[in-house]
C-alpha cells in the first residue's frame, strides 16, 4: 500500500496539520448535537403554553428525537461503512440544519415533533461517524487524547445548553434555540467539504440489510417505549406487556437474521471480541449512572432543600464541566498505558461519588455536595474517552462506522434507561413509604397539602437513597468489568495504515 497522503486542500501541508483540522470539523458536529439535547429541555414549559397542548404531547418533542436517534444509529454507521464516512458526516450537517430550520418555523406541536424526527436523522449521521473519523485520522498513540477532546467539547456544550437556552427564550423566543444551529451547521458543511478526507473507496460495499434494519429499529423502539410509558400506563397494562413481548420477539428475529445474511446491519462477529462487548456494556452503564443522577438531583435540590431553579441548574454544571477538564488527560494517559487503568479508575471514582450521595439527607453542606458532584464528573471523565478508544480499537477498520453507531446507541440507551428505570425504582419506593405511613395512592406528592413535610421528605429520601445504592452497585460492577477488559490500543503501524486507507481505499 502506498503511504502517500492525498490532502483535500493545498493548505494542509502535513498529516499533523490535517488531523487537527479534521478533529475541529468533527467538534462542530459534536457541539451542535450535544447543545441541542440539553437546550430543548428548557423550552418544554414554553412550548406547552404556546401550542396549548398537554404535557404528554409536548414530551414527544424530546422523546421523538431521542427515539429516532437511538434506534437508527447502527443503520447510519452501516451506511457510513458502505458509502464513506466523510460523505455521511457532511450530509449530517445539511440534514440537521434543515431540520433545525423546520423546528424553528413550526406552526404546531405535531409539526415540531415531525421536524425533530428529521433533525434526529441529521444528528444520527453526525454521531454515527464522529468517533470513526477520529479513529481513522489519529494514530493509536494519540487516539485517546483526540477522543478525550471531543468528549470535553460535548460535555461543555451540554452543560451550557440550559443557560444558553434560557437566555434565548427570554430575549428572543423559543424558536431561536433551533435557529442557532443553522450558522453552526453551515460552517460545519463548508469545513467538511474542505477538510474531511475525499474519495473514500470501499472494495466490498455490499447491500443494505433492509429486513434486519426493520426488525432492529422496531424491536428497539418498542423496548424504549415500554420503559418510557410503563410508569404512566402501569407495568401490568396490556399495552406495556405487548410492547415487551413484541420487542423480545423482534430482537430475537433480528439476531437470527444477522447470523445468516451476507451483509448484516450489525456484524455479530464484533461481539466475539470481549473488549468490544465489555466496552459497550460499561459505556451504557456509565451513562445510566450519570443521567440517573442528573434526573433525580433537581428534584432533591428543589423539593427537599428548597433551592431555586437557577441555583439548581448551577449546581448541576460541575458534573459535565469536571468531565470536560479531565477527559483529554484521561485520553492521553490511555494512549500511553492502555484503557484498562483509566476506565477502572473512572468507575471506582464514580462509585465513591454514588456512595457519598447515598449519605445525603434533608440537610446538607452545599460545598460538600458540589464536591460530590465534581467527583462524579471526574469519574465519568476518566472513564469515557479511554473506553470509547478501546471500543474503536477493537473494531476492524472496515467496520468502524458500525462500531461507532453501536457505541453511540449503547450510550443513548444508557441515558434512556437511566432516567426511566431509576424513575420507576424511585416512584415505587416513594409510594411504598407513603403507604406505610397511611397515605395511599398519592399522586403529585409534593403538591399534596395533606401530607406533612417531614413525611414527604422521608418518602423522597427513601427512594433517593435506594436509587443511589443501585447506581453504586452498577459502578462497582463496571469497575470489575473494566479490570477484566484486556484491550490495548491498536499498534501504531496498524492505526497509520488505517488512516492512509481512509483516503487511498
Amino acid at each position: 500500500m502506498s503511504t502517500k497522503m492525498q490532502f483535500p486542500h493545498p493548505f494542509f501541508s502535513s498529516r499533523s496539520t490535517w488531523k487537527w483540522f479534521i478533529l475541529s470539523t468533527v467538534l462542530m458536529g459534536a457541539t451542535m448535537s450535544a447543545l441541542d439535547v440539553s437546550i430543548v429541555n428548557v423550552a418544554m414549559p414554553t412550548l406547552k403554553s404556546d401550542f396549548g397542548v398537554s404535557m404528554a404531547k409536548i414530551e414527544w418533542v424530546a422523546m421523538a428525537y431521542m427515539l429516532m436517534l437511538t434506534i437508527f444509529l447502527p443503520f447510519f454507521g452501516r451506511l457510513a461503512d458502505m458509502f464513506g464516512r466523510s460523505k455521511l458526516y457532511n450530509l449530517g450537517f445539511v440534514v440537521f440544519s434543515i431540520g433545525s430550520f423546520f423546528c424553528g418555523m413550526a406552526p404546531s406541536a405535531n409539526f415540531l415533533i415531525g421536524a425533530r424526527v428529521f433533525q434526529a436523522i441529521g444528528a444520527g449521521l453526525l454521531q454515527a461517524n464522529s468517533v470513526a473519523i477520529i479513529t481513522y485520522a489519529f494514530p493509536a498513540s494519540e487516539r485517546g487524547k483526540a477522543i478525550g477532546i471531543q468528549g470535553a467539547v460535548q460535555a461543555i456544550s451540554m452543560s451550557i445548553g440550559p443557560f444558553v437556552g434560557g437566555i434565548l427564550i427570554a430575549t428572543i423566543g423559543w424558536r431561536a434555540i433551533f435557529y442557532i444551529n443553522i450558522p453552526i451547521g453551515l460552517m460545519g458543511t463548508v469545513a467538511a467539504l474542505l477538510i474531511l478526507p475525499p474519495n473514500q473507496k470501499v472494495e466490498d460495499r455490499g447491500t443494505i440489510d433492509y429486513l434486519g434494519t426493520v426488525l432492529f429499529a422496531t424491536g428497539l423502539a418498542l423496548l424504549v417505549l415500554a420503559f418510557n410509558e410503563g410508569v404512566k400506563l402501569g407495568w401490568g397494562s396490556p399495552t406495556i406487556i405487548t410492547y415487551f413481548i413484541s420487542s423480545t420477539v423482534l430482537l430475537s428475529l433480528f439476531v437470527f437474521t444477522e447470523l445468516r445474511v451476507k451483509h448484516p446491519l450489525i456484524d455479530m462477529r464484533l461481539f466475539q471480541n470481549s473488549a468490544f462487548v465489555i466496552g459497550n456494556l460499561t459505556g451504557m452503564l456509565s451513562y445510566y449512572v450519570m443521567f440517573a443522577v442528573l434526573f433525580l438531583m433537581p428534584f432533591y435540590l428543589e423539593r427537599v432543600l428548597g433551592y431555586s431553579t437557577a441555583l439548581t441548574g448551577s449546581l448541576l454544571t460541575p458534573i459535565p464541566l469536571a468531565m470536560a477538564v479531565v477527559a483529554p488527560f484521561a485520553g492521553h494517559i490511555s494512549d500511553k498505558y492502555g484503557s484498562r487503568i483509566m476506565t477502572t479508575l473512572g468507575m471506582a471514582v464514580a462509585a465513591i461519588s454514588c456512595a457519598s450521595l447515598m449519605l445525603l439527607g434533608v440537610n446538607v453542606s452545599l460545598p460538600l455536595l458540589v464536591v460530590e458532584l465534581i467527583v462524579l464528573g471526574i469519574g465519568m471523565g476518566f472513564f469515557t474517552p479511554p473506553n470509547n478508544s478501546a471500543i474503536m480499537g477493537a473494531a476492524p477498520k472496515d467496520k468502524l462506522g458500525t462500531a461507532s453507531g453501536v457505541l453511540n446507541m449503547m450510550r443513548s440507551l444508557g441515558l434512556i434507561f437511566g432516567v426511566d428505570i431509576s424513575g420507576v425504582i424511585f416512584t415505587t419506593l416513594e409510594h411504598r413509604y407513603l403507604t406505610e405511613k397511611g397515605f395511599h395512592n398519592v399522586e403529585h406528592v409534593f403538591a399534596n397539602s395533606t401530607i406533612p413535610v417531614t413525611v414527604k421528605d422521608g418518602a423522597f429520601m427513601h427512594g433517593f437513597v435506594y436509587v443511589m445504592g443501585v447506581l453504586l452497585v452498577l459502578t462497582v460492577a463496571s469497575a470489575f468489568f473494566s479490570v477484566s477488559n484486556k484491550s490495548e490500543p491498536l499498534d501504531a503501524e496498524a492505526a497509520e495504515a488505517a488512516k492512509i486507507a481512509m483516503v487511498e481505499g
